[in-house]
C-alpha cells in the first residue's frame, strides 16, 4: 500500500512505529491504550476450537500477551511471544518464566525466523505504518508452514488522526492479503470488546 504524505509531523509519526525505542517509552510510561487487560475474546473462542494442541503458535506484538496465558490454561504446548519493546518482553518474561512451553524473544518481527502453524493476530497489525503492510503479509506467509493460518482481529474503520494505531476497510484487507492467502474467513466480529464493537473484522486466512 503506498501513501502520500504531505505533512512532516505525519511522516515523522509514521516513521517512529518502526523505532523500539518509542514502543518502549509507551510502555515505560504506561500509555499502552491497546491493552484490553485480558485475552481477546474472538480469539479465544477461535482457538476453543482448535484441534491442534502441538500446533507452533506466533503472537507478534505479543505486548502482555495475555493470549499465550490463555492458550497454556487450554493445553497448547509450543507458543512463541515477540516484541522490539524490551520493556514489554522484560513484563512478559517474568509472566511466563516457569512456563517452558513459551519462548519469549525481544525481535523486531521483520527480522524474525521461525516455522509457524498459527500466527495470532491482535493489534499488531494496526500498529504498524500503512506503507509496510505488504511487507508485513511477505513476512507472515514466510513464517507460517504449508497450510500455516494467519488468524484475529483487524480494525475495520479509518482513523481521523494519523496513527497509531491505523485503520483499514475489506476491500483494501483483500487486496493486500489475496494474493499469498485463501481469505476463508472475513467478517464482521461478533464478539469484539465492547469499545471496538462493530468497528472490528475477524480474518482466518490459510496460506497458499
Amino acid at each position: 500500500m503506498n501513501r502520500k504524505i504531505e505533512n512532516p509531523s505525519v511522516d515523522q509519526q509514521l516513521n517512529s512505529t518502526l523505532d523500539p525505542a518509542y514502543w518502549n517509552s509507551k510502555w515505560q510510561d504506561n500509555q499502552i491504550g491497546w491493552d484490553i487487560g485480558y485475552a481477546s475474546p474472538a480469539i479465544c473462542a477461535y482457538m476453543d476450537q482448535y484441534p491442534n494442541k502441538d500446533a507452533q503458535i506466533l503472537i507478534a506484538g505479543c505486548g502482555n500477551a495475555y493470549e499465550a496465558a490463555y492458550l497454556l490454561e487450554h493445553g497448547f504446548k509450543h507458543i512463541t511471544l515477540i516484541d522490539f519493546a524490551p520493556e514489554a518482553i522484560e513484563r512478559v518474561a517474568a509472566k511466563f518464566a516457569d512456563h517452558a512451553t513459551v519462548n519469549v524473544v525481544c525481535t523486531d518481527f521483520f527480522e524474525h525466523e521461525g516455522q509457524y502453524d498459527l500466527l495470532l493476530e491482535q493489534t499488531f497489525f494496526c500498529a504498524i505504518a500503512p506503507d509496510r503492510r505488504a511487507d508485513y503479509v511477505q513476512k507472515v506467509s514466510s513464517l507460517l508452514k504449508p497450510d500455516g493460518r494467519l488468524v484475529g482481529v483487524l480494525f475495520d474503520q479509518l482513523f481521523a488522526n494519523p496513527g497509531p494505531p491505523f485503520g483499514g476497510d475489506l476491500g483494501s484487507y483483500k487486496r493486500l492479503f489475496a494474493p499469498h492467502f485463501i481469505l476463508q474467513t472475513m467478517e464482521k466480529c461478533y464478539n469484539s470488546i465492547k469499545p471496538r464493537a462493530g468497528k472490528e473484522v475477524f480474518i482466518n486466512f490459510l496460506k497458499r
